[in-house]
């Protein structure tokens, strides 16, 4: 029973680390077969998980009984969505049967994450395989950018010319997608710190010794990033970075200095120096040429405002007042938005581009809360781990993972990220890293001891 035990744990282990790396791949899976794919997988390995717990075949994690309340909550929010659902609640029953599927595999994966990752080298493991997955990402839309193709997408007709989109169609979900594995590099990086008194030394090692490997890869995510030309990508990044690496800092007053050279170099080095090579000019340009409104001169427009997202804001308030309680349904923005829109709005749009106007539209109060405070408690279990002075480890981790969950936040706020699979589910593994970061088992130390 043990060798079977350790191979059944093995391999859902392994499928689960696959599953995280493909989802991006075809398209983020934002298309009905991936999306369908990806349910009857995550469907099949909580299968033979809970089957496998059932018999006592798999070892206990002691992050489960934390990570409950948190599952009770991305349950609560589905069976909301069941009730649209059965209940006729909902303006487009198909989309919103397709969320209540997309919203129970999320729920599962959680799980899975959760219970299979409980030590320390698996957590290691997690977090190198979701680098690996991103440097690729950034490594093939850096490529295909600079090479002068479109990429995959480019006999499609999608993508987007002179920036890096990755397999992705929209850039700024390339730029969501790096946020969240730059964070887990990033965090990696701090948590396997040595402890060891500062020597200057140690600047040299880290930028040419074993963990330069690990370095190089944040250098291309970041130059990937600096290359999608996502304004609020590239904002909430650093923003992020800025936040969490400002309270990292203050509260670890013995290694103050190395921490601070770490984030200071992550900051510099590839903002400043690298990114100047890869379009940082071309970046700063579009934030400083964004208008939200016509520029007038003695009644001429002189320059004609090149973003619409607030005027699409401005029409969706209405719509998520007109049923703030229960909601429009899940998934139903693309069906019942264009009765609200104004006549100046004449592109399609199937999403809000605001996660959270367009989770309040279709989930209404009760559906929402339970996965805004997911969501908090996640941030809160990832601080708890930033705020350990006794384990470097853990304090790293913790930084990565909150350092990607505001900087979604912070991104959600132009875009919608949540909705596309790939991206959502990473997410939703970074809230699993939130609990694992404190709540993982150290064999290492039940050795000593």
């Amino acid at each position: 029973m043990p060798q079977t035990s350790n191979r059944l744990e093995r391999f859902l282990t392994a499928a689960v680390l696959v599953l995280l790396i493909g989802l991006p791949l075809p398209l983020g899976s934002n298309r009905d077969w991936s999306m369908g794919l990806f349910v009857a997988l995550i469907g099949l390995l909580a299968g033979l998980w809970g089957f496998a717990l059932l018999r006592n075949a798999l070892p206990a994690s002691k992050a489960l009984k934390p990570a409950l309340p948190m599952f009770a909550l991305l349950l609560l929010a589905q069976a909301w969505v069941a009730v649209q659902w059965l209940g006729g609640l909902t303006v487009d029953v198909g989309a919103t049967f397709q969320y209540l599927m997309l919203g129970i595999a999320y729920s599962l994966l959680f799980l899975l994450i959760v219970s299979l990752f409980h030590n320390r080298q698996r957590l290691i493991l997690l977090l190198s395989v979701l680098v690996v997955s991103g440097t690729f990402q950034a490594f093939y839309g850096a490529f295909m950018t600079l090479s002068g193709s479109q990429g995959l997408l480019a006999s499609l007709g999608f993508g987007h010319s002179g920036v890096a989109s990755g397999t992705y169609v929209n850039r700024n979900h390339l730029a969501g997608y790096l946020e969240m594995t730059l964070a887990c590099g990033i965090g990696l990086l701090l948590a396997l710190r040595d402890g060891q008194p500062f020597r200057w030394v140690n600047l040299l090692e880290m930028l040419m010794g074993p963990k330069a490997r690990l370095r190089l890869a944040l250098v291309v995510m970041v130059i990937a990033l600096v290359m999608t030309r996502s304004r609020m990508g590239n904002m909430a990044f650093f923003a992020s970075l800025m936040v969490v690496g400002a309270v990292f800092i203050l509260l670890s007053r013995e290694h103050r200095l190395r921490n601070g050279l770490i984030l200071a170099s992550i900051i510099l080095i590839d903002m400043l120096v690298i990114s100047q090579y890869f379009g940082f000019e071309q970046l700063k340009d579009r934030l400083v040429d964004t208008r939200l409104n016509d520029v007038v001169v003695e009644g001429q427009v002189v320059q004609q405002a090149n973003e619409i997202r607030d005027d699409v804001f401005a029409y969706t308030l209405p719509l998520m007042m007109d049923k703030l309680v229960t909601g429009q349904g899940a998934g139903s923005f693309e069906a019942v938005f264009p009765k609200y829109a104004g006549e100046d709005v004449r592109n399609h749009f199937d999403h809000a581009h605001n996660d959270y106007i367009q989770f309040a539209i279709e989930y209404g109060l009760i559906g929402g809360l339970p996965l805004a405070a997911f969501v908090l408690l996640a941030l809160w279990r990832a601080m708890q781990a930033l705020w350990r002075r006794d384990s470097l480890f853990r304090s790293g981790v913790g930084f990565g993972a909150a350092m990607g969950i505001i900087a979604i936040g912070i991104h959600s706020s132009t875009d919608f990220n949540l909705q596309i699979p790939a991206n959502a589910a990473t997410f939703v593994t970074l809230c699993a890293i939130a609990v694992l970061a404190n709540q993982h088992s150290n064999r290492r130390q039940r050795a000593v001891a």
